[in-house]
């Protein structure tokens, strides 16, 4: 088995990276349905956000005369109504990519913002194999992005021993603030900023498909962590 001198644990997003994207494609129908401009800071407050702070940023991005409550139930009606036709998958190369994290040995797990049974046992329960025993999965709805959680109150790591693998932003802005590990799979889809954002913030390595994340790649995180130059000079 090869090893790692410094990651301990990768956190892998489940939606957009090891399932595809059925959240910002309903983001983006749902505002420009209720008469709103779909904007990078639309984006940036909707996608990623608590439920309900998603609800607020949509309904004030539209001008909507509804609750944050009310305006998040909509936003799942409009998502449901998506998904008949286009349903969750798990993307391809997702198992490759956990067979190679495997042979290194750091325990793994993966994140997003509803709750275990709706995203793990359902769509990832068939791979639980290659995830932690204890802690598969982190519903980090409210405390989203939820890195510092994960890194020290759930798993109890220092933040350069944790890798992150994310199509947000807003998780790279927190890693890198922290001091943590990311790779990006920048979300590219025609409406997406993602992908510029995360070249703002410096992002070393990010990759369009999860399938490009190989030993080599790993092996090279895990080298600027343990030297403490993954982020250095990315201001």
């Amino acid at each position: 088995m090869s090893t790692l001198n410094k990651i301990r644990l990768v956190a892998l997003d489940s939606d957009g990276v090891l399932l595809n994207d059925t959240y910002s494609p309903v983001i983006e129908r749902f505002v420009t349905k209720h008469g709103g401009e779909y904007t990078a800071a639309v984006e940036r407050g909707v996608w990623g956000s608590p439920q309900l702070a998603a609800g607020q940023n949509m309904a004030l991005a539209c001008k909507l005369p509804w609750s944050a409550k009310e305006t998040i139930a909509a936003f799942f009606r409009e998502r449901d109504a998506y998904l008949a036709d286009h349903p969750v998958e798990v993307m391809p190369g997702a198992e490759q990519l956990l067979a190679t994290i495997a042979e290194f040995g750091p325990r793994v797990t993966c994140y997003g913002g509803r709750n275990r049974s709706y995203t793990f046992d359902t769509h990832l329960g068939h791979l639980a194999g290659y995830f932690d025993d204890d802690i598969p999965y982190v519903d980090v709805n409210d405390f989203r992005p939820g890195t510092k959680e994960i890194v020290r109150d759930i798993f109890g790591y220092e933040y350069d021993e944790v890798l992150f693998v994310d199509d947000i932003n807003r998780v790279a802005e927190v890693t890198k603030a922290l001091g943590a590990g990311f790779v990006g799979v920048p979300a590219s889809l025609p409406h997406n900023f993602q992908r510029a954002e995360m070249a703002e913030t410096g992002v070393r390595y990010a990759v369009d498909d999860i399938r490009e994340i190989d030993a080599t790649l790993l092996e090279k995180v895990d080298e600027e962590l343990a030297a403490g130059t993954l982020w250095r000079g990315r201001d």
